[in-house]
Formats: C-alpha cells, structure tokens, sequence
C-alpha cells in the first residue's frame, strides 16, 4: 500500500470480527488479509450474510496453515474470487511464497505457491541437511535479501536458525513439486511419531475440516505408552451441531490411513490463541496432559 498509493482501512485497534466486516461494507474494501481463525470468525459472525461483500475482490491469508475448505468458503462466500495463500515467517520479512490469481484451482488451495522474486526456497533433509527430491517431505528452508540479519543480541539463536550458507531454517515441514510449487505439512516439532510413522497433524486438519459439522480444529501429539505417541483432536463445532468422537474417528479412518485417525477426542469452545489470531497446540498439549488426560 505504501509503495503502490492504495488505501489503508484500519478497522479497530486490534482483530475485531463486527468492526472489520462493517468497514468492508463501508469503505468498499477489495482486499482484505488475514490469518485462518480470522477469516473463519468472520464467515461466522452473525451479520455476516446481511452486510454487503461484494466489493472485496482478493487479499491474502498466511500466518497458519489454510485448510482447503476454507479457502473455498472465502471465495464463495466472502467473494475474493483472486485471494492468495501466502507462506513464510517473520524472519523472512514475513513472505517468502505466494500463490497467483492465475494458478489452478488446486494450486490455490492445496500449495502456498512458488518463491517470490530474488529469493531462494528449498526442502532439506532435518536429519542430514541434504536437499530433498521432489515431493518429498522436509524442512523448508529460505534464503535471500528478505532474511533477517539475526536475532538481537542473540547469537546462539542466530546460529541454530540461520546456517554458515545463509539459509533460515524455517522449523516448518513441506515438499516442493515439480513446478516450485510448496506444500506445507506441519511444524517440525508438531510431527507426531507413532510407532515409527510420522504423521503431519495438518493433513488431519484438513480433512477435519470438510467435515459440515467442524468449525476449527487442532491436531497435537500425545504420550503413549505402546507407540510413544498418540493422536489427539480438539473439535469445535458449528454452532447448534451435536457429535460424538466416534463419529470423528469415523470420519478420518473413512478418509485417511487407520494410524492418523485421533485416538482421543475433546469438544472445546474455544482454544488457547496468540495476540494474531494462531491456535498454541503447544499450550493445549500442556493442558491435556497436566490434567492427565493425554496418557492413554
């Protein structure tokens, strides 16, 4: 917006669901950004169908992984017809892919895109640091103009992030097709490992998501036992909608691998959440096994 002249709409000091679809409405946005949850809140926000959305055209959703399902709802629903799935982290000045208005429809809701200009993007091996074939799961790695010098006054951190190559370790995990397109599956330290499976919570997600009874859901390891670790869901429902975890369990075995479907599931009302919008699975993983209830 600076360096292109284009408006600015600062709806509320901070996130505020009302505020931000009045001022579409009012000042005829036709972009809008924004993390996942926000665009969910809105969609589900109670004057959502009687205020007018017809201006908004395209815009981008980044900062958590953006379940394909949504990313239909918002194109439908909200009208942004053109909007992007961006990817990176604010140590990469915060972009480091994006998807194009022009890409196929399975590009924009299945990948984050290709790198931008004058940077570089690659997948490594976490273990050995070699680059990894064509999609093929690692770490996704950056490098380029856009990342940080380094942490203030933190040279450790510095180090364990950024190697003697200058590529920033992202700690996220992905594949890279053929075309430069990236996909990515999860956190490295979210990675589940049962029984020697490693399973990426977000492929749960996903599916989770198509499911017309789920609003938002999260996806975390927990202590087994058997196999070290175990699948567990926090599942909140649309609003009015009654379900069971079974009928979850079912959902996922009918759709996925039988060792990624959740062994426990909780109902929540809500989840613990950053200041921009992020769920804490980590949080969440200390509070169910605090109370106990993540051993089984």
């Amino acid at each position: 917006c600076m360096t292109r002249g284009a408006c600015i709409v600062i709806p509320s000091g901070s996130f505020d669901v009302g505020a931000t679809l009045h001022a579409i409405q009012d000042e005829k946005c036709t972009a809008i950004h924004g993390v996942p949850t926000m665009f969910l809140a809105e969609l589900e926000h109670p004057e959502f169908s009687s205020l007018d959305m017809s201006s908004l055209r395209t815009g981008i959703m980044a900062g958590a992984p953006c379940p394909p399902e949504l990313m239909r709802r918002v194109m439908g629903e909200m009208g942004c017809t053109e909007i992007l799935i961006g990817y990176g982290q604010t140590e990469a000045s915060p972009l480091s892919t994006v998807t194009r208005a022009d890409d196929s429809f399975e590009k924009r809701v299945e990948t984050v895109g290709t790198n931008l200009d004058h940077q570089e993007v690659k997948i490594v091996d976490p273990e050995t640091g070699h680059t990894c074939l064509i999609d093929t799961v690692g770490e996704i790695c950056f490098r380029g103009y856009h990342v940080m010098r380094g942490y203030y006054r933190q040279d450790e951190a510095t180090r364990e992030a950024i190697d003697e190559a200058h590529w920033l370790h992202s700690g996220d995990l992905g594949s890279m097709d053929g075309d430069g397109y990236v996909k990515v599956t999860g956190r490295l330290k979210d990675m589940i490992i049962r029984g020697g499976e490693n399973i990426y919570p977000a492929e749960i997600e996903a599916m989770l998501y198509e499911h017309e009874k789920v609003r938002e859901v999260a996806v975390f390891g927990i202590p087994d036992e058997k196999y070290g670790e175990e699948i567990g869901a926090w599942v909140q429902l649309n609003n009015g909608s009654e379900c069971t975890p079974e009928e979850i369990q079912q959902f996922v075995k009918k759709n996925l691998a039988y060792y990624k479907v959740p062994r426990r599931v909780w109902f929540v009302d809500e989840f613990p959440m950053t200041v921009t919008g992020k769920i804490q699975k980590n949080k969440i993983r200390e509070m169910v096994v605090a109370e106990g209830a993540g051993v089984v």
